[in-house]
């Protein structure tokens, strides 16, 4: 095709006339050249009847990666690009387009792109999930989009932390989950307030508490090592509720530690399942908590505590690495959410 037709027909593809469709617009380089990135590279598509994400229908053809971003990264006065290893082969023709345009070159470093264990990170088969229904959207806190992991609870610091760990290597980088999450500890701990909750409970009556009825509010702090965090009132009452994987361990004469009260000695231990009770006596002058179980406990009391529902993420593939033969499909983990039923303490509202 000559210049004046290929000129004609790229107004069409650019007023995205139906003669246009399916076209594209390549440049004439050497199709002998070695560097296999400079053979007549596509630097324009034909987009006819097919809007865009953002802008719609108001452009009918569009610049390709390799045409656009030598041109927009020098524009914008970026020094240095960095391009994961994929890219790396495309160098050539990046710096290509700068020169040829007359526009500041700019430098390349090469990285790595970070891989997590049982996750897929292509945008094509997370598309899948959402739109088959197995997440709830982009920001699917089993997602690893930006979104997700924060609704999982991390924060930009830990991100942050986590990123600069890697560092710009050109190895591949197969990383843990296990690693993020344990560095987002670090970074909530010293500031997140604590608070109890059960998701099976079995009471526990003690008997030697001054009444029936009585329940008594004491103030303790939010946190067990930073006051800043500030205070919550715990309420202590006759009748209390400890985890049933905890009760279940118990065994009667044994002395146990309710934490944030004092020591216990189980006086008996009757029924099973759901008809499990304990009964017990306090004794707060007992300050010997070595060797003994230390357990978390709420007031028995309905009215000092919330029903909530507890949800648990695990991740969404159950193989460690998909192959590239190998269909995501196959390796879907059912079991990826799991929710229940609990009772927290009240002043976590």
């Amino acid at each position: 095709m000559d210049n004046d037709k290929t000129m004609k027909m790229f107004h069409h593809m650019l007023k995205g006339e139906e003669i246009a469709k399916g076209y594209c617009l390549r440049t004439k380089m050497n199709m002998k050249d070695p560097v296999k990135c400079l053979r007549d590279p596509v630097f324009f598509r034909s987009k006819v009847n097919v809007p865009h994400a953002r802008t719609k229908d108001q452009y009918k053809a569009y610049p390709t990666y390799d045409f656009a971003c030598p041109i927009v990264d020098s524009l914008e006065g970026i020094t240095h690009c960095l391009r994961t290893v994929e890219y790396h082969d495309r160098n050539a023709l990046y710096w290509w387009v700068q020169e040829k345009l007359g526009l500041p070159k700019v430098k390349i470093y090469d990285y790595s792109r970070l891989a997590m264990i049982s996750t897929v990170l292509s945008k094509r088969h997370l598309r899948t999930f959402v739109e088959n229904g197995i997440v709830d959207g982009w920001g699917d806190p089993r997602f690893p989009t930006v979104q997700g992991i924060m609704r999982h609870g991390m924060t930009i610091e830990a991100l942050k932390r986590f990123m600069l760990e890697q560092g710009p290597s050109r190895n591949t980088n197969f990383q843990e989950w296990d690693k993020i999450w344990a560095i987002n500890k670090d970074v909530i701990d010293p500031t997140c307030p604590r608070y109890t909750g059960l998701v099976n409970p079995v009471k526990v009556i003690l008997e030697n508490y001054e009444n029936d009825t009585f329940v008594e509010g004491r103030t303790q702090p939010l946190h067990p090592k930073s006051q800043d965090v500030g205070t919550k009132v715990v309420y202590y009452s006759k009748e209390i509720l400890i985890e049933r994987e905890d009760a279940e361990m118990i065994a009667e004469g044994e002395k146990i530690t309710l934490m944030k009260w004092g020591n216990c000695h189980i006086t008996s231990k009757k029924g099973e399942g759901d008809s499990l009770v304990l009964t017990g006596k306090i004794d707060e002058t007992d300050k010997d908590f070595k060797k003994t179980k230390k357990l978390t406990w709420l007031s028995a009391n309905q009215g000092l505590n919330l029903k909530v529902t507890l949800v648990e993420y695990d991740h969404l593939i159950t193989k460690k690495k998909v192959e590239e033969d190998e269909k995501v499909a196959d390796f879907i983990n059912p079991k990826s959410k799991i929710s229940y039923d609990a009772i927290v303490e009240n002043s976590i509202k």
